[in-house]
């Protein structure tokens, strides 16, 4: 099977624990679903999906003058408080504003006091982020059911031919080289942008990190039904890698990941 291989960097990332709802706590390292979503902005196509492997922790490039106690971490935290959004504008409001643009009243957040209309739709949240990460993404691609059936739009920069899982590796490799992305990649919220390369074989891996962290989240599927459905697994990173292949055993030896959440078929086990 293909498999393609992609560095990720960035001075901030937050993971958000679906545990924590109002309060942010990231988790020490990037989730699946997470690496997904950073392959997903470099290439999508419906006729194929991302299916990440392992996510090895890479030892950053660290400002001058940063903090020696810091740089030592297998992983740093930093508490920040931000201004967010409360809530979200509804369908059938925005309905009635196309219908009569007259009453169209801007959704305005900043710094402004809660009593002006600044302010009304304003909430303040602290969050625990991380600070400085790397890491190297492995992961394959994996063509869908509408793999090799009529396009219903141009196919762009994809080459003629059938879908196989080597045109689409090579498809994401050039990409990267040539750092094409369709949005900018991020960690986990999209002001945290990373940068992307391909390993060049200098990066120093966290080999003595190994550490279970417990139940992390997998990833989401998004049924047709409208419903969304979550699905964990036991994250355990053992010499600074992060097994999370379910068809695999890892590189220490480990099993395939057991995910917890879904049956075979994708339903909600």
């Amino acid at each position: 099977m293909q498999t393609v291989s992609l560095k990720a960097w960035g001075e901030y990332a937050l993971f958000s624990r679906p545990d924590l709802k109002v309060e942010r706590l990231s988790y020490a390292l990037m989730t699946p679903s997470a690496a997904r979503g950073v392959l997903d902005a470099i290439l999508f196509r419906p006729q194929m999906r991302w299916h990440v492997r392992k996510i090895t922790v890479l030892k950053p490039e660290f400002p001058p003058g940063y903090p020696e106690a810091s740089r030592q971490r297998t992983y740093r935290l930093v508490g920040v408080r931000r201004n967010e959004i409360q809530g979200k504008i509804s369908t059938r409001k925005a309905e009635a504003w196309i219908k009569k643009p007259s009453d169209f009243a801007p959704y305005l957040v900043d710094s402004a006091g809660r009593d002006g209309p600044q302010g009304e739709n304003r909430t303040q949240r602290n969050s625990l982020i991380l600070h400085h990460v790397a890491y190297r993404i492995d992961a394959s691609p994996v063509l869908t059911s509408k793999a090799n059936l009529p396009r219903t739009r141009p196919r762009d920069d994809e080459p003629e031919g059938p879908d196989t899982t080597t045109k689409y590796a090579e498809m994401f490799r050039r990409r990267v080289r040539k750092g094409q992305f369709f949005h900018a990649p991020y960690f986990g919220c999209r002001e945290f942008v990373c940068r992307f390369a391909e390993p060049d074989g200098s990066e120093v891996v966290l080999s003595d990190w190994n550490e279970s962290l417990g139940l992390m989240l997998y990833d989401i599927r998004y049924g047709d039904d409208g419903i969304n459905r979550p699905a964990f697994f036991r994250a355990e990173v053992v010499n600074g890698v992060l097994h999370c292949d379910t068809d695999a055993t890892g590189p220490s030896g480990q099993p395939p990941v057991r995910v917890i959440g879904w049956d075979e078929s994708g339903v909600e086990g």
